[in-house]
This record gives C-alpha cells, structure tokens and sequence, in this order.
C-alpha cells in the first residue's frame, strides 16, 4: 500500500514527465512552424528576385524601342544606306554664294538630283559635291517656284550616283517619325531626327510670286540653313519630302515639300524644264472665324471668305464677293491650307470644280472651271 508521501512522489514525477512532455511537443511545433516560415520566406525572396530579372529586362526592352526604328532599323544603320545619296549644291548670286543640298534620283534610267527652287534662283557657277568629297558642275535641268522644286543634270561619272527611293507622302500621319539629312550651315551630312506634328500646310515663299505653297509637311525636325533641298526620310530610308523652309527664331518648327508633289512633277521638270499643272482659281481672301462671322453678321464660323476675284479670271462672274467656301467638291474647307491643298493634290488646268458657298446667309452651289496659274 502506498503512503500519502508516495503518491506525491509518483504525482510529481509524472507532472515532469508530462512538462517534459510538452517542451518537446513545443519544440517541434516551433520547428516545424519556423521551417514553414523560412520556406515561405524563401519562396517571396525568390519572387522577388524573379521579379527584378523582370524588370531588368523590361528596361532592356525600353531602351531598345528608343534607339531601335520601327522596322528595325537603327538610326546608324539608315544613316550608312541614304548617306551617299546626299550631296552639297553650290552656287553664286549677285549677293554673293549660297548652299544648299540635294538628293540623286533615278528618273527614266537618268540620273538626276533633286533640290530646292529657292536653293538654285539666279545661281551661276552651279556645282555638285558628293559625299566622298568630290565636286563637279551642275546644270538646271527644270525648276518649279511654285513648287519650290528643281531638278539638276551633274556632269560626274555613273559611280559617283546612288539613287534613293521615293515614296509617297499620302500615309504620313502626325507623330510619324522622320529623319532629314543635309549640310545645315556647310556642316555636310548631318542628321537631325523628329516627327510629323502636321500636315496639308500652306507656306508662302518670296520665289513663288506670293501663291501659297500647298499640301506642306510640317515636322518638328530640326532644319536650318543649308538643309533646304536635302531629304525627308521615312522610318525605312525613302525620301516622303524635301526640306524647304523654317520659321525664323522657332524651335522645332520646319516644312518639307510633300514627295507626292515631287512625283507628280518629276517628269515634266526633267523632259520640259518646266511643270504646268497647277490649277487656277483666280480669287483672295482670308480664313473664317468667330470673330469675322460676327463682324459680317455670317452663320458660319470656318471656310475661305472671298475679298478679291481677278476680272477674266476662271472665277470672275461665277464666285462674289464675300462668298465663303465651304467645301470643294463637296470636301469640307475649314481654312486656306485645305482650300489649297484640295487644289494642288485633287484637280488640274480645266477641270470643273463645284463650289459651295456662303452668300448672303444662303447655301448654294457654283460650278467653276480652272485655270492655269499664271506663269511668273
């Protein structure tokens, strides 16, 4: 029989036994909770490390979209293709020498070079320079004002002509990239990049006898002088203009000949010396807005109003004073530069052109039919 004293004995011996009991029970709970916490530790350290290669390897990306033209063509790349199809034309003036820059074309299995209007006026002594740095006389082959276009016959051997391709200018859209290469103030074949920021512009040069050169590209591109008659280029190395002119004291603010205009000339300038098809409306005036309709009591706030019509000219009889155009052809003209560029890109000398107009508060159509501009 056991004693009181013995059965505390024995109690106490089996509460040790059982706080032994549970320290182990304890620890391995803690170990095995801790094991799962390093291993979900482990698991987000390496989510984390997955997603920094991640993000490494998006900046690559970036970087590369950046320096990387659309058609995977680097800048560097199309540079060393077009660069040899740039040349320097100079010349001298009674005002003393003036420079430009060109491109060589191939038209008909002829080698010619294509340049400014404004590059060429009144030159004698006219001379190319090519890319290696050789030079030979030039002759005028065919020049457009209106245009601001001439075409050059160079006396220079075959190997020293390497066309570029012309596309046209007709899919350009604002924010399009673009390229221009040319010798801005004799610094020869220097390339500036930037966009399309608008097209169908109007730009008026002394050269062209006050008519209003259509259908510009305006590019934010920079161009300075001595790049005029040098190439606009398209993210794939084809010519989409010509640059013509600058904005004095802007900043990114340039113009180009649009190369459907090239194309459409090309020929009659290098066959005839001259191109003829620039249709005649035989009328001034002056863009609408808010502030006009107002002045003139109008219900119209946009289109062309007519302030002049050329007596025996296509208009003359046909349109008023004070009409206001409102679509061509029934394509809505909002202002000058849709009015001229409709003109230059859509009709030629003797078609007919249906006018709406504005007269009085009445909407009414016109017929008219084109002239030949004026040879200057």
């Amino acid at each position: 029989m056991l004693t009181s004293k013995g059965n505390s004995k024995a109690l106490a011996s089996v509460l040790v036994m059982l706080f032994i009991a549970g320290l182990l029970v304890g620890g391995l709970i803690i170990f095995f909770v801790s094991t799962r916490q390093i291993s979900n530790l482990n698991g987000q350290i390496s989510d984390l490390q997955s997603a920094v290669s991640n993000l490494e390897g998006h900046q690559n990306a970036t970087y590369q979209t950046i320096t990387i033209l659309q058609n995977g063509t680097s800048l560097a790349d199309l540079y060393d293709n077009v660069r040899n199809s740039v040349v320097l034309v100079q010349g001298e003036t009674s005002d003393g020498s003036v420079q430009g820059s060109g491109f060589v074309y191939n038209f008909g299995d002829r080698n010619v070079v294509l340049t400014n209007f404004h590059v060429v006026d009144g030159t004698t002594g006219l001379s190319v320079t090519f890319s290696d740095g050789d030079g030979y006389s030039a002759t005028v082959l065919g020049t457009d004002p209106y245009s601001d276009l001439a075409v050059l016959s160079v006396n220079a051997p075959a190997s020293e002509f390497k066309p570029i391709t012309i596309a046209s200018s007709a899919p350009l859209r604002v924010g399009d990239p673009v390229i221009a290469i040319g010798n801005p103030y004799g610094l020869v074949g220097s390339l500036t990049t930037g966009v399309v920021s608008a097209t169908g512009r109007t730009i008026t040069e002394d050269t062209a006898g006050g008519y209003a050169i259509a259908n510009i590209i305006q590019t934010s591109t920079p161009i300075n002088p001595g790049n005029s008659g040098g190439p606009l280029l398209n993210s794939v190395g084809s010519v989409v203009g010509i640059t013509a002119a600058i904005v004095s004291d802007s900043q990114g603010l340039g113009f180009a000949i649009p190369s459907n205009t090239i194309l459409r000339e090309v020929s009659a300038l290098t066959t005839t010396g001259s191109y003829h098809g620039h249709s005649y409306l035989g009328v001034k005036g002056e863009d609408m807005d808010y502030s006009i309709s107002q002045q003139i009591h109008s219900n119209v706030t946009y289109g062309w109003r007519i302030q002049n019509i050329t007596s025996g000219g296509p208009s003359d009889g046909v349109l008023k004073v004070n009409d206001i155009i409102i679509t061509l052809n029934h394509q809505t003209i909002k202002n000058n530069d849709d009015l001229a560029s409709y003109l230059e890109e859509n009709t030629l000398p003797g078609d007919n052109l249906v006018l709406t107009v504005i007269r009085g508060n009445q909407q009414i159509d016109v017929t008219v039919t084109l002239g030949t501009r004026p040879a200057q």
